[in-house]
């Protein structure tokens, strides 16, 4: 059996010191010191195999966090792990406590093609780093080869134009690279989609002194229609992979829970419990139902694609109840997924390995909408959350 840890990680605006990446923000060198010590430190604790990284507006400032992180390794490794000439040094608590650096691993940064370097008007990327390597070049998806159309249905009679959405870009990018585990090859895609974050024409909805409830419902309505078409853009690029056989992982920030529109476009239908009970899509009459054939049918083409959440089979398979990755406002909730196909499910016959466990670092949120809690803004403002996974053969 092989075993790694595959983990999401939006670090909250990584770039190198006195550099403005939005309006009159930077980091001071003090701060971008403590920012780089933190991250190290987080990176070196959460000790994941495969990580997406989000928000990530240059390389060199992330590979000096992994190159820092490879050197507390070192360290901690040399003060924890006993020396070999001890005679317990075999017993597998000491393989727990012993820290990889990455020192071999390989880093693939996707920057943002919208991003022009001008300072306030910076744009984030995204990364993976793997200690595992890739199979082959990882693949950037961002402006789109054909303009994506997304025409509405006519309401009433024939019209001929009920309007339509065109996407021609998605707002970040998509970072997808193949990743050989053990004898398996996985496609892991790391994302992030757009916020929740109003898009306003012009500049009235954003002068909060004339402030406008139509404007910014406007503005809101722009981010959520970009937000979903991104979504359905990355749920192409799912089913390619799938419909291929090939294993899939999504993981990154997603800006909303799991059970919201966005989330379901990226993991596909639920099956319905029996087609047998629907009404056929071409019925004659009201018993014209979907024969039991059909159901068995259309419940493999479904569950086949559909991808399922690292965080909901933990929760289904503990008593835990909550697991969060963002504190705004009262509201604690999940927007950084792991989602995963059928190949890694428990119950799926032909399953190539399976989740042993998940791991949620948000000890450092708090609720900064409260005046009570502290805030930092020089650590990151999501949880980070990790899957620890188990292939099935291949070595250990």
């Amino acid at each position: 059996m092989t075993q790694f840890t595959i983990a999401s990680f939006n670090v909250k605006n990584l770039i190198g010191a006195d550099k403005e990446y939005y309006k009159f923000q930077t980091y001071t060198p003090e701060e971008y010191a403590w920012k780089q010590d933190w991250l190290a430190d987080q990176l070196l604790t959460m000790n994941a195999d495969i990580v997406g990284f989000q928000e990530i507006f240059e390389e060199e400032a992330l590979q000096s966090v992994i190159d820092e992180a490879s050197v507390r390794a070192d360290d901690l490794n040399a003060a924890s792990v006993p020396d070999r000439s001890k005679r317990y040094h075999r017993k597998a608590i000491f393989r727990k406590l012993e820290v990889a650096p990455y020192r071999d691993a390989q880093l693939a940064f996707a920057p943002n093609s919208a991003d022009t370097g001008e300072p306030g008007q910076r744009r984030p990327g995204l990364a993976i780093l793997s200690r595992f390597g890739f199979s082959e070049p990882p693949e950037v998806i961002q402006d789109l080869p054909e303009p994506l159309d997304i025409p509405f249905s006519a309401l009433r009679g024939v019209e001929d134009d009920a309007g339509h959405f065109r996407l021609r870009r998605v707002s970040r990018p998509i970072l997808k690279a193949r990743i050989p585990v053990g004898d398996q090859i996985i496609t892991v895609f790391n994302c992030h989609l757009k916020s929740k974050l109003g898009e306003f024409d012009g500049p009235g909805p954003a002068d909060l002194t004339q402030y406008d409830p139509m404007g910014r419902a406007l503005g809101a309505l722009r981010a959520g229609l970009r937000r979903m078409a991104e979504a359905w853009v990355l749920r192409r690029e799912i089913l390619k992979e799938i419909d291929q056989g090939r294993p899939v992982m999504v993981l990154g920030d997603f800006n909303d829970g799991e059970h919201a529109v966005s989330s379901e476009i990226i993991s596909g239908e639920t099956p319905f419990k029996n087609y047998a009970w629907m009404l056929r899509h071409d019925a004659k009459n009201s018993a014209d139902r979907y024969s039991d054939a059909e159901n068995t049918q259309i419940t493999e083409d479904i569950t086949a694609r559909h991808l399922h959440s690292a965080e909901r089979l933990f929760v289904r398979k503990s008593a835990r109840d909550m697991v969060y990755t963002t504190a705004f406002g009262g509201v604690f909730e999940s927007i950084d997924q792991i989602y995963m196909s059928r190949h890694f499910h428990p119950e799926f016959a032909d399953r190539i390995g399976e989740m042993s466990y998940f791991s949620a670092f948000n000890d450092h949120l708090t609720d900064g909408s409260h005046p009570e809690a502290p805030y930092n803004k020089l650590a990151s403002d999501h949880g980070q959350i990790m899957a620890h996974m188990t292939l099935m053969g291949g070595a250990d």
